[in-house]
């Protein structure tokens, strides 16, 4: 099974990325991960990278006079490897971390209308030569394209560290965006691929059965925020279609994670999940959370 850590897990209760809150949310999620291998099943983790982006890009701000600032898919490969450190220590041999490449099409319409928020609120617009920023209720922040994940490039590196018995990180933050050149080559690329649509992309290329999203509430709901929010339990690919389509599902919060069930299950997979974070091992045995399953 693949199991995909909001970044929510990935930071202290306030949402700190420091250093110190890092390492113990890390710890706390891993326990209930560690519930799942003890229960027999073979892992594949994979997780979110959003403050700890967010934390470079400041640095490449402040420190801009004294150093050059590193691009994004720099930022990419330097956090997988930090958060899959945190990971492997909590979780203990064997364990292995894959800074991953995720391809994408470099015509691909995100890459005209960046829309994705990243870093932190500013009170005042600070862009810079070849950035985007927009205005938002609480300030104003950089926004960056969000391409379609095209392929997991290294999914061959995550079989084969699966077939010798490791748990496997890898993906981290949807992979390292990058995008192939005329002569064969990559080129990383100022971007950010969405994390769950990259776990479904990667669950599949590894042959997991497996899908499950880790976030910070129990279920998917219909309705939510309104006055009569509902649950999703058991749920069907065509039903939970339906309701997309409806609206219900925010793109920001919970729709990437929706869709992401979605495509895996439609893909092949046998079943996705989608709940918070201690429930993981109930919601693996059918449960709680919200189980999505091709037809029923």
């Amino acid at each position: 099974m693949l199991v995909a850590l909001g970044g929510n897990a990935m930071t202290g209760p306030d949402g700190s990325a420091a250093p110190h809150h890092q390492r113990a949310a890390v710890e706390i999620a891993v326990r209930h991960v560690r519930a799942i291998v003890a229960d027999g099943h073979q892992v594949t983790l994979t997780h979110g990278n959003g403050p700890q982006v967010g934390n470079l890009l400041l640095k490449n701000q402040l420190a801009a006079h004294v150093v050059p600032p590193v691009p994004l898919d720099w930022c990419g490969a330097q956090t997988q490897a930090t958060v899959g450190t945190l990971i492997m220590n909590a979780l203990g041999p064997p364990t292995a971390t894959l800074v991953t490449r995720t391809l994408v099409d470099p015509g691909d319409p995100a890459f005209a209308d960046p829309v994705k928020p990243i870093g932190r609120y500013f009170p005042q617009d600070p862009r810079t030569e070849g950035e985007t920023w927009r205005r938002f209720a609480r300030g104003w922040r950089r926004v960056v394209p969000s391409p379609e994940p095209l392929e997991i490039l290294d999914a061959d590196a995550v079989s084969a560290l699966m077939a010798a018995g490791f748990t496997v990180v890898a993906a981290g933050g949807g992979g390292v965006p990058v995008t192939r050149l005329p002569d064969g080559g990559l080129n990383g690329v100022e971007a950010v691929v969405d994390k769950d649509l990259a776990a479904a992309l990667l669950a599949r290329a590894v042959g997991a059965e497996v899908l499950l999203i880790a976030t910070d509430v129990p279920d998917v709901v219909i309705g939510y925020g309104g006055p009569d929010p509902r649950p999703i339990g058991r749920v069907s690919v065509p039903e939970l279609r339906v309701l997309q389509a409806a609206g219900h599902f925010a793109e920001g919060t919970m729709g990437p994670k929706v869709e992401a069930a979605i495509r895996f299950v439609s893909s092949g997979g046998t079943r996705a999940v989608i709940t918070s974070l201690p429930e993981i091992a109930a919601a693996m045995h059918g449960h709680v959370g919200t189980q999505v399953e091709k037809g029923l």
